[in-house]
């Protein structure tokens, strides 16, 4: 899987790993046969039970032409209803675990699924669905035409969820806090700062580091009293634990 960095609108770098080709063909054809499904109950039920085909024939062609168009809006908007109604997700998306998300770091909004949608146009319906096989193929973030256009990608959310992966921390009962500041951020807040901590760590970015703790002091308020902007960052952590955990 090819590895995405989106920079939050707090101008730090989190990488997410893009979904795979294979899991976005799986949840394609997973809604695929959702909405094979409604037309086949839509067919059974409206149809033939209700007898509707006998009140569209009294019709004229363009009432019946419109009826059956009502029926068929669920199909053709379905991928654009759950993405903005889920935020990024179809049915057939969240049981395979990805998301559609803005490269940019914000929420995507309707207009980007709209665009994402219109494409489908170009990307699935034409040739087969070849030239949107082909560009995420090409795609460095596995992305198709329609996610270029709106400036969107899908990512996996099947990463093994660990405490490195969230804002707890093992303080232990005799821990003493230094800066009670820290009850400034949020949860979101610190999940981003320790996720950040650590691929700065693991990556040597020192830099990155000095970035962070920078931008801690200039959002709350706090001054460094712990030496290294490493030991500081993780002070912070531990602190905002102890609070949350206490109050």
């Amino acid at each position: 899987m090819s590895e995405l960095t989106i920079n939050t609108t707090q101008n730090v770098n989190i990488n997410f790993e893009a979904a795979s080709v294979g899991e976005r063909i799986l949840a394609y054809v997973i809604d695929f046969l959702i909405k094979v499904a409604y037309l086949i109950v839509i067919g059974f039920v409206v149809f033939d039970l209700m007898g509707l085909e006998k009140v569209l024939s009294k019709l004229d062609q363009w009432s019946a032409a419109a009826v059956v168009v009502l029926f068929l809006l669920p199909y053709m908007f379905y991928s654009l209803t759950l993405e903005s109604i889920l935020e990024g997700q179809t049915l057939g998306k969240r049981l395979m675990k990805i998301k559609v998300v803005k490269i940019d770091g914000y929420q995507a909004s309707f207009g980007d699924y709209l665009i994402r949608w219109l494409f489908r146009i170009i990307d699935i319906s034409t040739n087969s669905g070849v030239i949107g096989l082909i560009t995420l193929i090409a795609s460095s973030k596995t992305q198709r035409l329609g996610d270029m256009s709106a400036g969107t990608a899908v990512i996996t959310l099947k990463n093994k969820v660990t405490i490195n992966s969230t804002i707890l921390e093992d303080i232990g009962d005799a821990y003493v806090p230094i800066y009670p500041l820290v009850i400034k951020l949020s949860d979101n807040d610190v999940r981003i700062i320790k996720e950040t901590l650590h691929s700065a760590i693991v990556k040597g970015d020192i830099d990155m580091i000095v970035k962070l703790k920078d931008k801690i002091e200039s959002v709350t308020g706090i001054k460094n009293q712990s030496g290294s902007s490493e030991d500081f960052i993780k002070t912070v952590i531990k602190d905002y634990n102890y609070y949350t955990q206490n109050m």
